[in-house]
C-alpha cells in the first residue's frame, strides 16, 4: 500500500512539473513577443522621418534609441576628440576603484591645467571629498576636480589613465583614447558610436546620474570662507520640455562644442551625442533641431 501511495505521489509531482514546464515558456514568448512588438513599432516610427530634413550644425552626431536602432547618424565612427566629456570615464574610473567618496582631497598645485591653462575657483587648499569632486567634474566640468581625482588614485595619475583606457576597451569603445582625465588634451578621442557606449555604461551609475542633471551644487571647500555655488553646463536641464536623464557637455577648441545625452522626445529614450560644433550655443541648439524632427514625425 505504501508502495503505491509513493507511486502515486510521484506521478502527481511529474505531473505538476510538466505542467509549469509547459506554462513558462508561453509566458517568456509572450515576453519576447511583447519586446520585438515594442522594436518593431519604434522602427516603424524611426522609418517615417526624414533624414533630409534635419539639417545638424554640428560635424558629428548620432542618435540611437532603447535598442540601439540608429535614429540618426553623421560621420558616427570617425574618432574626433571629446573634451570634458571625458569625465564621465574618469567618474566610472573612480566609482569602480571602491575608494571612499566621504574621503577629504585637498587642491594642490599639481591639479592645474597645464595644458589649456584654465582657472579655477578650487584654489590651493581647497579640501572637498571625493563625490564632491566627482560631482563637480560632471556638473560644472571641474578641471582641478578630475585633476585631483587621478592624482589620489592608488598609484596614481598614469594608472588612472591606464584604467580609462582599459575601461574602455572593456565596453567596447575601439575607436576610443584616453591621455588625461579632464580632456583638455586633444589627444582623448572617441567616435560618436563609442560615446553611445560611454553613456549606456554611465547610466549604471546612480550618482552619476544625479551629478550630471543637478541643476547646481553648493559646496564649502574652505574653513573661513563662505560657500561656491556651481551652474551645470548643460542649459538645456533647464528648459521645462526636455527629459533628460544623464548628460555631459565637452569643449576645447581641437574639440569643438560637444554635448553627449540620454534624454526622451516622444515618449522615446534616446542617447545623443553631438560632437565638433561650432559656436557656444549650438550642440544646444542641433539638440531643439532633433527634437523638432521627431516630435513633428510622429505627429503626422
Amino acid at each position: 500500500m505504501k508502495s503505491l501511495l509513493r507511486i502515486c505521489f510521484l506521478t502527481a509531482m511529474i505531473m505538476a512539473g510538466s505542467a509549469a514546464a509547459e506554462q513558462t515558456p508561453l509566458r517568456i514568448a509572450t515576453l519576447d513577443s511583447d519586446a520585438r512588438s515594442k522594436h518593431s513599432a519604434a522602427v516603424n516610427l524611426w522609418e517615417e522621418l526624414n533624414p533630409k530634413k534635419l539639417k545638424l550644425r554640428s560635424a558629428a552626431a548620432l542618435i540611437v534609441d532603447r535598442s540601439d536602432q540608429v535614429v540618426f547618424a553623421k560621420q558616427a565612427d570617425e574618432p574626433r576628440p571629446i573634451a570634458s566629456i571625458t569625465k564621465l570615464m574618469t567618474a566610472m574610473v573612480v566609482l569602480d576603484s571602491g575608494l571612499p567618496l566621504d574621503e577629504p582631497i585637498t587642491i594642490t598645485k599639481q591639479d592645474r591645467d597645464l595644458i589649456k591653462l584654465t582657472g579655477s575657483r578650487l584654489t590651493y587648499g581647497a579640501t572637498l571629498s571625493r563625490e564632491e569632486l566627482v560631482r563637480l567634474a560632471l556638473l560644472a566640468s571641474e578641471n582641478r576636480a578630475a585633476n585631483a581625482l587621478a592624482r589620489t588614485y592608488p598609484t596614481g595619475r598614469e594608472a588612472f589613465i591606464d584604467a580609462m583606457n582599459r575601461k574602455s576597451r572593456k565596453l567596447g569603445m575601439l575607436r576610443s583614447h584616453f591621455t588625461d582625465p579632464a580632456g583638455l588634451d586633444a589627444r582623448n578621442v572617441a567616435s560618436a558610436r563609442d560615446l553611445v557606449k560611454l553613456i549606456r555604461a554611465a547610466q549604471r551609475f546612480p550618482l552619476i546620474q544625479e551629478a550630471t542633471t543637478a541643476h547646481s551644487l553648493t559646496v564649502r571647500p574652505f574653513k573661513r570662507r563662505g560657500p561656491l555655488r556651481f551652474g551645470n553646463t548643460n542649459r538645456l536641464l533647464k528648459r521645462s520640455e526636455w527629459e533628460i536623464g544623464l548628460s555631459k557637455t565637452g569643449y576645447i577648441n581641437e574639440a569643438g562644442r560637444c554635448l553627449a545625452m540620454q534624454a526622451a522626445i516622444a515618449d522615446q529614450p534616446l542617447v545623443i551625442v553631438l560632437l565638433d560644433s561650432f559656436g557656444k550655443l549650438t550642440p544646444f541648439g542641433d539638440s531643439n533641431r532633433i527634437r523638432r524632427w521627431i516630435e513633428s514625425g510622429v505627429e503626422s
